[in-house]
C-alpha cells in the first residue's frame, strides 16, 4: 500500500498504456465496486492455452471517429448489475492503470458505455487505500483538451499507413485542387474531392455526422483539406467545425480560416502580437473621415473594403480630396472599410510568403501592371522569383502562428521600415508559387498532415495528464 494516497476529484484522465489507450477521461465512483471501460465488438479467442478477448474502442467522449483495438488477457467473466438494475455477464480483464504519476494493476469489466457520459467508470475496488476522492472537485491531475488527446492517439498510427483524405472545395478542376490530389495519390493515400456545397450535417449531443449527396456518411475521414471560397466561408467553417467536433484533423482549423477572411480581426490580432503592417484605421461615422486620414499619414492612402478579395475592392485615393470622396461614397452604401497608409517605395511590389507547419516554403515576388498599384496575379500582375530576407521569414512565420494556421499565402511589402504584412490567405493558390519556385507545395501540404496523423508512439513514461499538465 502506498505511504501517500492521490487526492483525486469526480473525473480525471487516466491511461490504460497496455491498452494503448495514453489518455481516457473516467468518472470517479466510489459507489461502483467494480470498474467497467467501454468495448464493443468484443471477440474472445484463445492463444495456447490462455484466453483472451479483442474488442474496439472510441476511447473520447462523443468521437467516433479515434477507434484502437484492444487485446488483453482474460481473469475472469462476472454477472455485473448496472446502474438501472440490468444484470449482464461481462469479461473481466487486469492491465496496468496509471493516474498521475503512480501506477498499478486493476481489474476492469469490459460493456458497451456508449450511452454513458464517459467512457471508463472507475470503481473502488481499483481505489482502496490508494486514493482520497474530492467529490466536489474535478480534473486535479491535469485536464487534457480534445485536439490534445487527438494528438496522443493520432501519434500512434504507424508511419507510412495510408490515409483517407478528404479535399472540401467547389471546383476540382482547378489548379490547385487537382494538384493537391495529385499529391495525395502519389503519397500512397486516398483521396476524395467533396464538394462543399452538397455537404449537410446531423447536430445531436450523441452521434456527430457529415453527410455528403444522398447520405453517403463521412465518418471515415482521417483528414480533410479546405479550399474554401470566399463566399462560401460562413457555411464552409460550419462544415469543418463539424468535421473537427468528430475528432477529424483539418489542414486549417474553422477558427483561424475565419480569422483570416475578416480583414479587421486579422489586422487587430497581428496588431496586438507586435506584427509589423502598415497602419490602419477604421471608423464607422463620415465625420471622422478627415482624422482617420491623417491617423495613416495623409494622402495618398489605400481604401479597401473588408469584404474584398484578390484585390477587388481596393482603392488609391492620391489626394486629401480623392481619399474623403471615396470614403464617405463607401460608407453612404453602409459600406465597412479599412483606411491604409500608402507604402510609395514598394513601387508597386509585394511578396507573398507560403507558410506551411511553420516554415516558409516558397517564396515570390509579384509587381502590378502598367498603371496598377495592386500587385495581384488576377489583374494582370507578374510574379518572380526573389530570396526572402531573413526577417522577412520570421515576419511570416509569426504571422501565420498568429492566425492559428498551418497553411498560409502571407503577403508582405517591403517598407523603409522593414517588411509590414498586407494580408494572410487561407487558401492560397499553388500555380503561381510552384511554377516560379519549382517547389512541389502540394506535396509538402500533405506531409504536414502525415507529420500530425503518424509517428512513433510517445514514451510511455511520458504522461499526457501528469501534475505539470
Amino acid at each position: 500500500m502506498p505511504e501517500h494516497k492521490i487526492v483525486i476529484g469526480k473525473e480525471e484522465w487516466v491511461s490504460l498504456p497496455e491498452l494503448a489507450l495514453p489518455a481516457i477521461k473516467a468518472r470517479i465512483d466510489s459507489g461502483a465496486k467494480t470498474s467497467a471501460l467501454h468495448a464493443f465488438n468484443i471477440q474472445p479467442y484463445e492463444e495456447d492455452g490462455v484466453s483472451y478477448v479483442q474488442f474496439e474502442i472510441h476511447p473520447l467522449q462523443q468521437n467516433r471517429k479515434v477507434l484502437q483495438i484492444c487485446r488483453a488477457r482474460v481473469i475472469d467473466r462476472r454477472e455485473i448489475k448496472s446502474s438501472n438494475g440490468e444484470t449482464e455477464r461481462r469479461y473481466v480483464i487486469r492491465t496496468p492503470l496509471k493516474l498521475g504519476d503512480t501506477s498499478w494493476d486493476i481489474d476492469v469489466t469490459l460493456t458497451n458505455r456508449d450511452e454513458m457520459g464517459y467512457r471508463m467508470l472507475l470503481g473502488r475496488e481499483a481505489m482502496t487505500g490508494r486514493v482520497l476522492i474530492d467529490p466536489d472537485g474535478a480534473l486535479y491531475l491535469g485536464n487534457v483538451n480534445l485536439r490534445e488527446a487527438k494528438g496522443y492517439y493520432q501519434l500512434m498510427r504507424r508511419e507510412g499507413d495510408p490515409l483517407s483524405l478528404v479535399l472540401l472545395a467547389s471546383n476540382q478542376d482547378l489548379y490547385s485542387n487537382r494538384r493537391i490530389m495529385e499529391a495525395c495519390e502519389e503519397r500512397g493515400h486516398k483521396v476524395e474531392f467533396v464538394n462543399l456545397k452538397h455537404c449537410y450535417m446531423n447536430i445531436t449531443s450523441r452521434k456527430l455526422e457529415v453527410y455528403y449527396r444522398g447520405g453517403q456518411s463521412m465518418g471515415h475521414v482521417d483528414a480533410v483539406i479546405p479550399r474554401i471560397r470566399p463566399n462560401m466561408t460562413f457555411y464552409g467553417c460550419a462544415v469543418l467545425r463539424q468535421f473537427e467536433a468528430m475528432g477529424v484533423y483539418c489542414l486549417n482549423d474553422a477558427l483561424p480560416i475565419a480569422r483570416s477572411r475578416d480583414k479587421l480581426r486579422s489586422l487587430q490580432m497581428l496588431s496586438a502580437r507586435g506584427i509589423p503592417m502598415p497602419v490602419t484605421s477604421f471608423a464607422h461615422s463620415p465625420i471622422d473621415t478627415a482624422d482617420i486620414i491623417r491617423m495613416v499619414g495623409g494622402a495618398p492612402v489605400v481604401v479597401k473594403l473588408l469584404e474584398g478579395t484578390q484585390g477587388k475592392g481596393v482603392v488609391l485615393a492620391e489626394t486629401q480630396k480623392a481619399a474623403e470622396s471615396v470614403i464617405n461614397a463607401f460608407k453612404s452604401l453602409q459600406a465597412n472599410i479599412l483606411v491604409q497608409e500608402y507604402i510609395s517605395e514598394a513601387g508597386g511590389k509585394d511578396i507573398r510568403c507560403f507558410v506551411i507547419d511553420g516554415k516558409v516554403v516558397g517564396a515570390m515576388q509579384r509587381q502590378a501592371a502598367n498603371g496598377e498599384f495592386r500587385a495581384n496575379l488576377h489583374l494582370g500582375g507578374s510574379a518572380s522569383s526573389i530570396k526572402v530576407t531573413a526577417e522577412e521569414r520570421k515576419v511570416a512565420v509569426r504571422a501565420a502562428k498568429a492566425m492559428g494556421l498551418d497553411v498560409a499565402g502571407v503577403d508582405i511589402i517591403r517598407s523603409k521600415e522593414g517588411p509590414k504584412v498586407l494580408e494572410i490567405n487561407s487558401s492560397p493558390g499553388l500555380e503561381g508559387i510552384e511554377a516560379i519556385t519549382g517547389q512541389d507545395i502540394a506535396g509538402l501540404m500533405i506531409e504536414c498532415i502525415e507529420k500530425r496523423l503518424t509517428g512513433h508512439r510517445k514514451d510511455d513514461d511520458a504522461s499526457p495528464y501528469s501534475n505539470s499538465t
